[in-house]
């Protein structure tokens, strides 16, 4: 089993974050392409000025040009490939341990706070 990230942001940008941060798991681009908004986590400027979007199965208010969203897939013993899952929005938070362990505490995530989803989350090298 394979992991890879994908974004949408140059394949040299990318690639100087990942050394920033001092990760070493598969992460590629999908700058140029079509990939993010097939898999409907990305969205045109009209979308944007719209205000909604076909997002997590369904139309949803959106606000920004990407949302983030989880996708697997499978490639068989023929080298077909198939998307076998997806996930977006707040489904894929068990990815995040941290939400785990804030979920069981009384203030939990306490993000009335803050303007954005996880501002509070700070790099390694910004404390």
């Amino acid at each position: 089993m394979t992991f890879t990230a994908v974004s949408r942001a140059p394949f040299a940008k990318i690639d100087a974050y990942k050394n920033r941060m001092g990760w070493s798991f598969p992460w590629v681009s999908s700058y140029g392409s079509d990939f993010n908004f097939d898999y409907h986590v990305s969205f045109a400027p009209e979308r944007v000025a719209e205000g909604k979007a076909y997002y997590n199965y369904a139309v949803r208010p959106i606000t920004a040009s990407d949302e983030q969203g989880v996708s697997v897939f499978y490639k068989g013993e023929s080298g077909d490939v198939f998307h076998t899952y997806s996930c977006h929005g707040r489904g894929i938070d068990m990815l995040n341990a941290a939400y785990q362990y804030l979920d069981l505490v009384p203030k939990a995530r306490d993000e009335d706070r803050f303007d954005f989803v996880m501002e509070w989350v700070r790099r390694h090298d910004q404390y």
